[in-house]
């Protein structure tokens, strides 16, 4: 936990963020040379979503210690979705085998950091 008291802020919230950008610019130069998501897109989303289930382990710990966050059901909401989005890329863009299967993995990649931030958001409304 941080010093404003939230369990979803810190380091993980920080390497989910950068990791998520960092496969965003590799998506995005996939999608621009016209390219189907490619080995690369795919290990970086299955190392991402292994960075948002420990925020989301981190965050039930703290929920189970007894903090509670500000609006629990925006709360809620926003760690189901992120936690959902990394495979649902993947299984977009292999559906996709086209350069829009990448542009899927670009999106994804680019929508995950504003989810962590509303999650980290929604923990402090209150105070967390």
């Amino acid at each position: 936990m941080t010093a404003t008291g939230s369990p979803v802020d810190g380091g993980l919230a920080v390497a989910a963020i950068v990791l998520s950008l960092l496969v965003a610019g590799w998506a995005l130069a996939t999608t621009l040379r016209h390219r189907p998501p490619d080995r690369v897109q795919l290990i970086g989303l299955g190392a991402l979503e292994l960075l948002l289930l420990a925020l989301a382990v981190v965050a039930a710990v703290a929920l189970g210690g007894g903090a509670q966050p500000g609006e629990p059901g925006a709360f809620f909401g926003y760690l189901v979705t992120l936690v959902c989005l990394p495979p649902l890329a993947a299984v977009l863009a292999r559906m996709e085998p086209t350069r829009w299967g990448s542009a899927i993995v670009c999106a994804v990649c680019l929508v995950t950091p504003v989810v962590v931030v509303r999650l980290q958001q929604t923990w402090e409304v209150l105070g967390g």
